[in-house]
């Protein structure tokens, strides 16, 4: 019999005291846990009192002394020269006012806009683009500050003022006085919301400074640098006191330029008082020497930021200065065409030596009768006699022989109707007219009656004249067309060429020297000595009668255009001058003749005989 004990049951007399025990214990860990609270509470508030209170001064110019900012180091731009590698563009040194977005109180611009002279609201408004920006992006204020405008910088900078002003130093653009060049160059500024929004700038950030036309645009990412940036310990006066750590700006590389400045300054100045444009090209290497606009504007006065009343005078302009006539103003070349024309006629083999035309003075085509522009015409002429005297009968005769397709058919060819792709921004396109392009864009039909006045450069045609100086250049190098280009460093494009009989471009050619040196309609482009060929141009804007009636102002009268270029074999230099309401071709010639002397005086300055380059060469004159 195995004994099993007996399950004892707790005494509950033991277990009452041990509670009690334990309730003490807790409460007297709670109360000191609680004057531990009140302790640190205590130390927290005789410290705050000591910081805030009775050494406030002491250690608020401590903080101060030890403050840190991040200053930018603005990049300079590359600089701009030209092809001799003379400088056009530069920079100069400056000082930049910015404003620090962590320092920043709005009730302190208003009397910052006072002092800069700048209008109130538009400092808001720039300093609110920067709302959803963080806070280490800078507000650039101005640049190029007076002395006064310094005084003031100096005299409230600083916690005791305005201490969100800081003075950086920075790179100031220089363009050449009076315009020269202004619409080639372009000009930089402020980026606008417009551009901030757009994909071509997206990676950019307000208040960057950007190139805003011209070659300052379109090679911006090669001009424009890399910023760098400085961190420094400043006291409470915004004054150095400790560089921490400089990284330096990369500057943007330089650009040379195909332009040739003596050339430059001769063409604007053949165009001074005049409204219209020259460009000069060498026709065989696509490198534009001269791109002259006028009138013009003076891109210095852009640089920062202009005033507003100046911007909307510049808009408002009747004579449109910030409009680029060398390659976005469209209109019809007049006779200038006359060498595509005529190109064409014999390449298509509908005429031929021995082709002529009996002009008395105009011709009926289709029920219409269009006038010549001599009245009492030019008797039979023909294909050189023609392109010499400009008849206008001989053309709408070989017009309505080819037809509107197979004029756009060369017109194309010698890059009509599309952009040169030109190394600038806003090119147009101008227009050749055709059966597709009607029935496209018009949804009518081509009308033969149509044609005759697009022979003669004028109906729906238009060209701009960098497309003329390049469509006439690729033609006199025998079918070889060169894509124009501004910067000497870029490779050119591959040439497009035409598979042309030689000898109809030697006929052509040879027309082109008469225009000038036999007793055509641009002898006064003719330079003893040098052997220029050209064409001249008369584009009417509105008819004859309209504008004698008085109802139009000057701005209807005819535009004169006059293409040429030197040597006739082999040439190195075409210009297209576009002189607007100038009325007769003949009064663009002197302007072209001036550019190309220009050009070949300066070679014969250098070394090279020029007068002897474009002397008459061995090319085949054509029978007559």
């Amino acid at each position: 019999m195995r004994y099993i004990p007996e399950e004892r049951q707790p005494d509950a007399t033991l277990t009452r005291p041990l509670i009690r025990d334990d309730m003490k214990f807790a409460a007297v860990k709670i109360a000191g846990f609680q004057w531990v609270i009140v302790a640190v509470f205590l130390f927290l508030l005789s410290g705050f009192w000591d910081l805030q209170i009775r050494n406030e001064e002491v250690y608020n110019e401590k903080a101060q002394a030890n403050q840190i900012k991040s200053l930018p180091i603005p990049a300079p731009r590359g600089k701009i020269l030209d092809r001799d590698g003379r400088v056009i563009v530069d920079n100069h040194d400056s000082f930049r006012l910015i404003l620090s977005r962590d320092t920043l109180r709005d009730e302190h611009l208003g009397p910052i806009a006072e002092g800069l002279n700048l209008d109130p609201a538009e400092l808001a408004a720039k300093v609110n683009r920067f709302k959803n920006r963080p806070t280490y992006f800078t507000v650039s204020l101005k640049e190029e500050l007076t002395p006064a405008e310094l005084t003031f910088v100096e005299a409230h900078r600083g916690q005791d003022a305005f201490p969100e002003m800081e003075l950086i130093k920075s790179q100031y653009r220089v363009y050449p006085g009076g315009g020269l060049g202004g619409h080639l160059l372009g000009y930089v500024g402020e980026i606008n919301d417009t551009e901030l929004n757009s994909a071509e700038w997206a990676a950019y950030n307000p208040g960057d400074v950007i190139g805003k036309t011209g070659l300052e645009r379109f090679y911006n990412e090669k001009l424009k640098g890399i910023d760098g940036q400085r961190r420094v310990r400043v006291d409470k006066h915004m004054n150095t006191r400790e560089v921490l750590g400089t990284k330096e700006a990369i500057p943007g590389q330089d650009l040379r330029l195909t332009i040739d400045l003596d050339l430059q300054v001769v063409a604007e100045l053949a165009m001074e008082g005049r409204r219209g444009a020259v460009v000069a090209l060498n026709p065989q290497t696509g490198e534009v020497l001269a791109l002259v606009s006028t009138p013009s504007y003076d891109p210095n006065r852009f640089v920062g930021r202009i005033d507003s009343r100046e911007w909307s005078r510049l808009q408002n302009d009747e004579q449109r200065p910030l409009f680029n006539r060398a390659l976005q103003a469209q209109l019809a070349p007049g006779s200038t065409f006359k060498p595509i024309m005529l190109l064409a006629a014999l390449e298509e083999g509908i005429i031929d030596d021995s082709f002529t035309v009996n002009c008395s003075g105009g011709a009926t085509f289709y029920g219409h009768y269009h006038r010549c522009h001599k009245r009492g015409g030019h008797g039979r002429v023909n294909l050189i006699s023609a392109m010499a005297q400009s008849c206008d009968v001989f053309f709408y005769t070989i017009g309505n022989r080819l037809g509107i397709d197979r004029i756009a058919k060369y017109a194309e060819m010698a890059g009509l109707g599309q952009k040169t792709g030109i190394d600038l921004p806003q090119e147009k396109e101008g227009l050749v007219p055709s059966t597709t392009w009607k029935i496209r864009r018009l949804r009518e039909k081509w009308y033969a009656g149509e044609t005759i006045s697009v022979s003669i450069g004028q109906g729906a045609l238009t060209v701009t004249p960098l497309q003329l100086a390049h469509a006439i250049g690729g033609i006199a190098t025998g079918g070889v067309w060169m894509k124009p280009h501004l910067v000497k460093s870029e490779a050119p494009a591959p040439a497009r060429k035409a598979d042309l009989n030689i000898e109809n471009v030697n006929r052509v050619l040879y027309s082109m020297y008469a225009v000038v040196n036999e007793g055509g309609t641009g002898g006064s482009a003719r330079v003893p000595g040098l052997e220029i060929s050209g064409k001249t141009g008369t584009a009417q804007r509105a008819s004859d009668a309209l504008v004698r009636s008085g109802k139009l102002g000057a701005d209807y009268h005819d535009d004169a255009w006059f293409v040429g270029f030197a040597p006739r074999h082999a040439p190195e230099i075409v210009v297209a001058a576009l002189f607007e309401n100038g009325e007769h071709g003949n009064l663009a010639g002197p302007i072209v003749r001036d550019v190309i002397k220009a050009w070949f005086d300066k070679q014969a300055r250098a070394g090279r005989d020029g007068s002897k380059l474009a002397r008459r060469t061995t090319l085949a004159e054509p029978k007559q």
